[in-house]
């Protein structure tokens, strides 16, 4: 990491951890060090300290007292928690935007499957890991689906959970395992659904495809679990 500037260095040190810790490279309860990741990274502490504390706004990276900085831990209940919250805005939003979406809407909606469905799930380089590619389009058909709800309020709010929720999916990819789900499957039942203007139905599929994760990743929290996902499925 090379380039001049403390604002670069930040951002590139901030780029850096927040794709190491996305990709399961810095797994969840790991500690994070000034020194080693200064020497990790190639930049000063300070560039060090100032990634640490986006990251911790963003939700990625804690601050506890003698602990210092932590990849955030897994946590049954903080899971537990997202999974309401999203299953219940998310599903709300979803129906709003299958009644209120226009043409256009349904046309961008296709649009954006057609991607997803093109980019390679896995990445070729590190199959344990999903491919930046797929996830980029993945979270574009999401946001699709969602964009056709005229309460931009509602709508903002379900984007912001589904941003939180990008780390633990994102594991669920590394520490977990699920061989007999059918993602491709669930993506194309979703579109289906908005595309058939059933909104009930498009609710339903969504809530199962959000407690997928909270199912998955359930066994690999140290903390003493909840009723995860249950009230998402």
């Amino acid at each position: 990491m090379t380039k001049s500037g403390g604002a670069t260095r930040t951002d590139g040190i901030h780029q850096a951890l927040r794709a190491d810790i996305l990709a399961g490279r810095l797994i969840p309860g790991d500690r994070l060090k000034f020194p080693d990741l200064a020497d990790r990274y190639q930049v000063s502490v300070g560039a060090t300290r100032e990634a640490l504390t986006r990251l911790v706004a963003e939700g990625l990276v804690v601050a506890r007292p003698r602990q210092g900085y932590l990849v955030r831990p897994l946590s049954h209940q903080d899971l537990a928690e997202l999974t309401q919250a999203r299953a219940e805005i998310e599903s709300l939003v979803l129906g709003l935007s299958v009644r209120e979406g226009d043409t256009r809407w349904e046309a961008d909606a296709v649009a954006a499957h057609h991607f997803l469905e093109r980019a390679p799930y896995r990445d070729p380089a590190d199959p344990d890991h999903l491919s930046d590619e797929w996830v980029q389009a993945h979270a574009a058909f999401h946001h699709t689906l969602l964009a056709g709800c005229r309460n931009q309020r509602l709508l903002d709010a379900a984007r912001s959970l589904r941003q939180e929720a990008e780390l633990y999916r994102q594991w669920s990819v590394s520490l977990g395992n699920e061989p007999g789900r059918d993602v491709a499957a669930e993506h194309r039942a979703l579109l289906d659904a908005v595309l058939a203007r059933d909104a009930d139905h498009a609710q339903e599929l969504l809530r199962d495809h959000i407690a997928h994760t909270a199912r998955l990743l359930i066994s690999c929290a140290p903390d003493q679990p909840n009723q995860v996902g249950g009230g998402a499925a």
